[in-house]
C-alpha cells in the first residue's frame, strides 16, 4: 500500500516586510498624505501652546543632568517642557504635537543635531535654538546654516537660556510697524508674518523673514552685519558677524531666482548688505 506523503510543503516565498522609512524622511510625511504638498508654515510661536495655554518647548539633550536643569528653569519661567535624549525621539515629538520652540543639542548620539534641524526645516518653521559645546565659529555656523534661529554655547547660565528663549519667541511672534513690504518680486505681510511670490507662499523661518523685512523696509540702504544682527536679535544678545552671512545664504537659496547671481539681497563688499530698490 502507498504511504501518506504528509502535508505538502509551502513553496510560496515568504512575505517581505514593508521597507522602513528613513528617519530623516519621517518628518516630511508627518501629518499629510504621501505625495501631497507640505502644509503652509506659520511663523507665530502661539501655535505651540500646550496644556492650559502654556507654550511648549522641546528640549533635546542626551545629558540627563543638563536636560533637567533646562527643564526646571523653563518650567519656572512659565513654559511647558518636553525632554528627549535623541534625535530620533525629537523628530517623533515634532511630528506629533505643536511646539513653540526647540532647544536642540548639536552633538547627539546617533542622529545628530544638524540632521535633526534639517529634517524639521523641511516642513516646519518652529524656532530652533542650537546648543553647542564648543566655542568655534564653525560649530555655530553649521547650526545656523541648517536652519537654527539662534545658538547658545555651553556652559551657559540658566537665566541666559531663559532670556534667549524669550527673545526668540518675541521675534517669532511680533509684527513690525509696516504691514506690507516688497523685496523684488517677494511680498512680505508683516502682520501675518507670511511671504509670497506670485500669490504662492514661500517657506521662510522667522529669522529669515525678519532679516528680509529689515532690508526691505529701507531699500537701497546699506546695512552692516552688526546693524542687521541688532535689527533681528536685539542689542542684549551676543552674536558674531558671520551669523548674518549664514542667514543670508539660506535666504538667497529661497528667494533668489539664481542664488549665485542675487538680484534682491545685494552684497556691498567691505560693508554689508542691502535690498535692491524695486
Amino acid at each position: 500500500p502507498s504511504q501518506d506523503p504528509g502535508p505538502t510543503p509551502d513553496r510560496r516565498r515568504p512575505r517581505r516586510p514593508p521597507p522602513a522609512v528613513p528617519v530623516l524622511d519621517r518628518v516630511a510625511t508627518c501629518g499629510r498624505r504621501p505625495g501631497s504638498a507640505p502644509p503652509g508654515r506659520r511663523h507665530t510661536a502661539l501655535r505651540g501652546k500646550g496644556r492650559g495655554d502654556l507654550q511648549t518647548i522641546l528640549v533635546v539633550e542626551d545629558d540627563r543632568q543638563i536636560a533637567e536643569i533646562q527643564r526646571d528653569y523653563l518650567q519656572r519661567a512659565g513654559f511647558e517642557v518636553v525632554t528627549v535624549g535623541s534625535g530620533e525621539a525629537a523628530l517623533a515629538i515634532a511630528c506629533s504635537r505643536p511646539l513653540a520652540l526647540i532647544l536642540l543639542d548639536l552633538r547627539l548620539p546617533g542622529l545628530g543635531g544638524i540632521d535633526v534641524a534639517r529634517a524639521i526645516r523641511r516642513d516646519s518653521a518652529v524656532p530652533i535654538i542650537m546648543v553647542t559645546a564648543g566655542v568655534e565659529e564653525d560649530d555655530r555656523l553649521r547650526g545656523l546654516e541648517a536652519g537654527a534661529d539662534d545658538y547658545i554655547t555651553k556652559p551657559f547660565s540658566p537665566r541666559e537660556l531663559v532670556a534667549r528663549v524669550r527673545a526668540v519667541l518675541r521675534r517669532s511672534a511680533l509684527p513690525a510697524d509696516r504691514d506690507v513690504l516688497r523685496a523684488g518680486d517677494v511680498t512680505l505681510d508683516v502682520a501675518r508674518l507670511t511671504a509670497t511670490r506670485d500669490g504662492q507662499p514661500m517657506d521662510l523661518t522667522s529669522t529669515e523673514f525678519h532679516l528680509l523685512a529689515a532690508l526691505a523696509r529701507h531699500q537701497g540702504r546699506v546695512f552692516t552685519r552688526g546693524q542687521l544682527l541688532d535689527a533681528i536679535r536685539g542689542d542684549t544678545l551676543d552674536a558674531f558677524d558671520r551669523a548674518i552671512d549664514a542667514h543670508v545664504k539660506n535666504l538667497r537659496r529661497k528667494i533668489e531666482r539664481d542664488p549665485r547671481r542675487p538680484a534682491i539681497i545685494l552684497t556691498v563688499y567691505g560693508m554689508g548688505y542691502k535690498c535692491a530698490e524695486s
